[in-house]
């Protein structure tokens, strides 16, 4: 199967511009939780090794992803909307929200970004394109997704010491048969999303 790679990058920096920044989120499709997305601006000279989709990946090599990124891009930042901004915006309005968020909190101003789906949000610090299934394609926006997922499931597993009977590490807020049995016997927490129907009865 194709790998992403860095040609959307380099036609954009033959252009004359600079510093491309791939914008991905996770967590779109959870119950509880925020949805994360992640900034990354690639070294053109020191590309990282081992990124691919997030989803493509297993969490060992993930993990080593994640790590190679943060050691060799230029810029990398990560930004949220909680679950509340998720009801009050939906979850397509909080997920534009905070991809002008994590691309406002990049130490290095991006030039351009790159976006994985089909929205670009308004007011963003630069131009953008929005790249559809773009974490399969393009190197700056997979290593955008691999950021994303490994920040939210450690953010998530760092919850069970708070809500321990809702067995967020092992599902990070997605709706795992645990899952719906804790929101059915317990309630929601303020960590779920009440618009979300699975959510709504136990609010």
């Amino acid at each position: 199967m194709p790998q992403p790679d860095f040609s959307h990058e380099r036609r954009l920096l033959h252009t004359g511009l600079t510093n491309i920044a791939g914008v991905d989120e996770v967590g779109r499709g959870a119950l509880a939780g925020p949805v994360a997305v992640a900034a990354v601006i690639l070294d053109p000279d020191d590309l990282p090794d081992g990124v691919d989709d997030s989803k493509a990946l297993s969490a060992k090599r993930r993990q080593a992803a994640f790590l190679a990124i943060l050691a060799r891009a230029r810029c990398v930042a990560i930004a949220t909307a909680s679950a509340g901004e998720i009801d009050a915006l939906n979850i397509r309005g909080a997920t534009l929200l905070a991809m002008r968020r994590a691309l406002g909190a990049l130490a290095i101003p991006a030039g351009f970004a790159l976006i994985d789906g089909r929205d670009i949000p308004a007011g963003l610090v630069c131009p953008a394109q929005a790249i559809i299934k773009g974490d399969a394609q393009c190197l700056s926006i997979a290593a955008a997704s691999i950021i994303a997922k490994v920040t939210r499931d450690a953010m998530m597993a760092r919850l069970d010491a708070h809500y321990p009977d809702y067995g967020f590490a092992g599902h990070v807020g997605y709706g795992a048969a645990r899952h719906l049995r804790a929101l059915k016997a317990f309630g929601a927490t303020p960590l779920h999303r009440l618009s979300f129907a699975p959510c709504r009865n136990f609010g």
